[in-house]
């Protein structure tokens, strides 16, 4: 993994790359739209910076890459000449089963499991089902976890965490520094 100080460079001039994207088209943009933007090139920023090593990267860069808006734009300036390897790697992912199906048939189980088995069993498979329900949710909150195993998820997860820490650390940095310039 790389240090922490060099990802919040990388990302830090990615990031000032999408913010110079934003602003050369900021004038035809809503406050809302200008909240996005921003929001976007932050997220490809930190894929960008992490060069696709990662399958949440991978994943942030693919479902930018859809986007008719801005994403696509976004992509090809931050990404630079990385772009067509990186979208290459990204489109090959597919989706899976919908998210409705499995909180139907979950509770379904759950009920059938009760009335059969023993208290001790029914414990357990219920904590088997709570542990499956919040793999689920975790699978839902780490761009692309809906593609991944258990052991990946983790993984992913704590790398996504990480690098979500070092975007907070880089922001309130800018933040501090430009109410710093402003206060003088």
């Amino acid at each position: 993994m790389r240090a922490p100080s060099s990802l919040k460079q990388k990302f830090l001039r990615k990031w000032i790359l999408g913010l110079q994207i934003c602003s050369s088209s900021a004038k035809s943009m809503s406050i809302s739209e200008r909240k996005k933007a921003i929001k976007l090139s932050a997220d490809i920023a930190m894929a960008s910076a992490r060069n696709g090593r990662t399958s949440w990267s991978r994943a942030l860069i693919a479902s930018a890459s859809k986007d008719d808006n801005h994403g696509k734009l976004f992509v090809e300036q931050i990404l630079g000449s990385d772009c067509e390897r990186l979208t290459k790697i990204s489109t090959s992912i597919k989706r899976v089963r919908c998210k409705k199906i499995l909180k139907k048939s979950s509770g379904t189980i759950i009920r059938r499991l009760m009335k059969r088995i023993p208290d001790k069993a029914v414990a357990s498979s219920v904590a088997k089902q709570m542990v499956k329900k919040r793999t689920q949710i975790l699978k839902s909150l780490v761009p692309g976890g809906v593609f991944m195993d258990e052991v990946s998820l983790i993984e992913e997860t704590l790398d996504y965490i990480l690098s979500l820490r070092a975007q907070i650390d880089v922001m309130r940095s800018l933040a501090d520094a430009t109410e710093m310039m402003m206060s003088c």
